[in-house]
């Protein structure tokens, strides 16, 4: 009977674990009920609680895998179900090793505050792992992504995406502790007291960020064309930047052109590369020194000594191309396969439809466009932390993100990513304007506000004057060893209790003796 008991307790765990789990997919973009990520990682913390090693590895596999499986679903959009199983799974070991470490600290930590500290600092650095391993790791689901709609999107200003996350592991596990104690008398005050504190906090600290000073604007045209530009489209070519130059023209036509200074095309917009292609070439250079008379900053592939590379180019007017930035973080099985061989021969049919490798660039970021810097992303680069700071430290302006969302379909994914610019905002203080292919597309400001937006799958242009910057953030500046700090503490503090434990049973051993 005992037995029976205790299996059934195991189960309602995993049941409230994979309900937890299942349910961050409404935090997140595109439902975007962002308080519910506090019901999430509680009904984590409450399911691996207090359980042995084994179920607590089991625990925190259940909740990783339906935590991730529920928002990036999108992936299985155009590779199938199987790199969605492989990834959810991947990072389901992730979580369950960081339930196995706390169920570990929690036997040996005593004092409610420094256990929720404690849970802060083990999901913090599972976050950060997973964004770095293996093959540069998956910077998505952080806790922090599910927030840009919320009042706590501000925490990124002070220590950026990693400092939002712990904030909201420690409340959510101060009140796991706390909330029960308000039943006891002898505690009531006490953790009430607590909780009214932690909450202040919470909310009083990111609506403290300031604005940085403003050193002029840069009136941008972002030209989202609606082009099937997927990894797997059957496209005539040229299809795609017959797209952008239709939407281009309509631009033209209209009064906002006026004062404009720089036209962005998204990501692959030029499914021809005009640097291999005379008539391609002849094109832009009439649309831009006859029409636009604006440099064109567009996206397309380029090649250099056998290498393939997601490139973008500014064209200027009566000079032609004059710079290039090409794609630092290409994604693994997605735009090149690492360790191609070994994976091949697990799964070749699947491998195999991966049949482009893009090389990672190394040139700078930075164009410079009307005495302004600005630092270029493509795509999922807005994900990667060190990204955005090495952008910072380049001393950019404004930050232009191109984007080409088109393999993920009418999913969630190019909402989460637009959702995570303006975090980017914030956190960097610059001004960010994202084009899609398929959108949405729009820009921020330093501070997070929507000065322009176009909504997914329509052939538009919008216009959006960037408030330029130079100045930084203290996530810019201080914020960035954010991460190094919470895992080294948390090493040094597992040292610390696995000293204690040693010392304390081998004084047990001696008392016996």
């Amino acid at each position: 009977m005992t037995k029976l008991k205790d299996d059934v307790y195991f189960i309602s765990r995993l049941s409230l674990a994979a309900l937890s789990g299942g349910i961050a997919y409404f935090a997140y973009p595109r439902p975007g009920w962002w308080p519910l990520i506090f019901l999430v990682v509680a009904g984590f913390q409450i399911a691996v609680s207090k359980t042995t090693y084994p179920r607590a590895l089991a625990i925190g596999f259940v909740f990783g895998f339906t935590f991730f499986a529920s928002q990036v679903w999108w992936i299985s959009q155009y590779l199938g179900a199987e790199p969605l199983v492989a990834l959810a799974t991947l990072e389901a070991l992730f979580v369950s090793a960081a339930a196995l470490l706390w169920v570990y600290l929690e036997r040996h930590l005593k004092h409610p505050f420094a256990l929720a500290l404690a849970f802060a600092s083990v999901w913090t650095a599972r976050e950060w792992f997973s964004t770095h391993f293996p093959y540069g790791g998956f910077p998505w689901s952080r806790l922090a992504m599910s927030q840009s709609n919320s009042p706590l999107a501000g925490w990124v200003f002070f220590g950026g995406l990693s400092l939002l996350t712990f904030v909201l592991a420690l409340t959510t596990s101060l009140a796991v502790f706390y909330l029960p104690k308000l039943r006891v008398e002898s505690s009531r005050r006490s953790s009430a007291m607590l909780l009214v504190g932690a909450l202040a906090v919470l909310v009083i600290v990111p609506n403290l960020t300031w604005s940085s000073p403003s050193i002029g604007k840069l009136k941008v045209a972002g030209i989202q064309g609606n082009a099937n530009a997927g990894l797997f489209a059957n496209n005539t070519p040229g299809t795609i930047l017959g797209n952008h130059l239709k939407v281009t023209h309509d631009f033209l036509k209209s009064d906002q052109r006026r004062g404009v200074q720089l036209v962005v095309w998204p990501e692959n917009a030029s499914d021809i590369n005009p640097q291999d292609n005379f008539q391609v070439a002849q094109t832009l250079q009439t649309l831009i020194d006859q029409k636009l008379r604006v440099p064109l900053l567009f996206g397309t592939l380029t090649q250099f000594n056998g290498q393939m590379f997601n490139s973008t180019l500014l064209w200027q007017p009566d000079l032609g191309i004059t710079d290039q930035y090409d794609k630092k973080r290409p994604i693994p099985f997605a735009e090149y396969v690492p360790d191609r061989a070994f994976w091949n021969a697990l799964a070749p049919d699947l491998i195999g439809l991966i049949y482009r490798g893009y090389t990672f660039g190394t040139r700078d970021p930075i164009y410079e466009v009307h005495g302004a810097r600005l630092g270029d992303l493509i795509c999922f680069e807005i994900a990667i932390d060190d990204i955005i700071q090495n952008i910072n430290d380049a001393g950019a302006n404004a930050i232009v993100s191109q984007s080409n969302n088109a393999d993920f379909g009418h999913s969630d994914e190019a909402y989460q990513q637009y959702a995570l610019m303006k975090l980017r905002a914030i956190e960097t203080g610059l001004p960010i304007i994202n084009v899609s292919t398929t959108g949405p597309s729009g820009a921020f400001d330093g501070r997070g506000n929507q000065i322009a937006f176009t909504d997914a799958f329509q052939a538009r242009y919008f216009v959006a004057n960037l408030p330029l910057t130079s100045s930084t953030t203290p996530a810019m500046g201080y914020g960035r060893y954010f991460d190094l700090a919470n895992v080294t503490l948390l090493t040094a503090g597992i040292l610390l209790v696995e000293i204690r434990r040693r010392r304390t049973k081998a004084s047990q051993r001696r008392g016996e003796l």
